[in-house]
């Protein structure tokens, strides 16, 4: 998606919030069901096609990309394939705190993932998970390709599509935190 793409969708979705809003949307944050969110989200997921992984870099400043993730797992983990040399791989080894961000431009709907990252180097996980579209980016794929798995921490997902909105006056998004366990 070019910028100028990117800027009419986010200023798009600003104003359906706000026209929901004004509306007096009644539904509550609290209304919606963990298992319906959830669902909704990896709908969204699936649905966006690539996605944005952002990672911190050493001077704590956030660097984003867009990424060819696989379908989220039903805890919503997310994983993806890169190039053992990238910097996200360096800023993973540093910080393994990162952020997702799925966008549907058709529907405006979004999911925002914030979760631990962990590089996994398995050959057999590896086998499992790779495109064949990938063939030309990794002409050395058993060292030149790495794994990075997300477990969620928290997501939070807005979707006037779906009628899942944020807070009638602070706007804040259902958020769902997930129970993780110590890397």
């Amino acid at each position: 998606m070019n910028l100028s793409k990117f800027i009419f969708s986010s200023t798009l979705l600003f104003c359906i919030i706000s026209i929901s809003t004004i509306q007096g949307q009644n539904k509550s944050v609290s209304d919606y069901s963990r298992e319906f969110l959830l669902k909704e989200a990896k709908d969204i997921m699936i649905n966006s096609g690539t996605c944005t992984l952002i990672t911190l870099d050493s001077a704590g400043v956030p660097r984003a990309r867009i990424m060819d993730p696989f379908a989220p797992e039903d805890d919503l983990s997310v994983w993806f394939g890169t190039n053992s040399k990238s910097r996200k791989v360096d800023q993973i080894k540093k910080d393994s705190r990162v952020s997702i961000y799925y966008f549907d431009a058709e529907t405006t709907d979004y999911v925002l993932i914030h979760g631990n990252a962990q590089l996994v180097n398995d050959q057999q996980e590896k086998e499992n998970r790779w495109k064949e579209k990938w063939n030309d980016f990794y002409p050395n794929r058993s060292e030149g390709y790495l794994l990075i798995k997300v477990a969620p921490i928290w997501m939070e997902i807005l979707s006037t599509s779906r009628g899942i909105y944020g807070d009638a006056i602070t706007w804040k998004p259902p958020t769902l935190i997930f129970e993780t366990k110590e890397q």
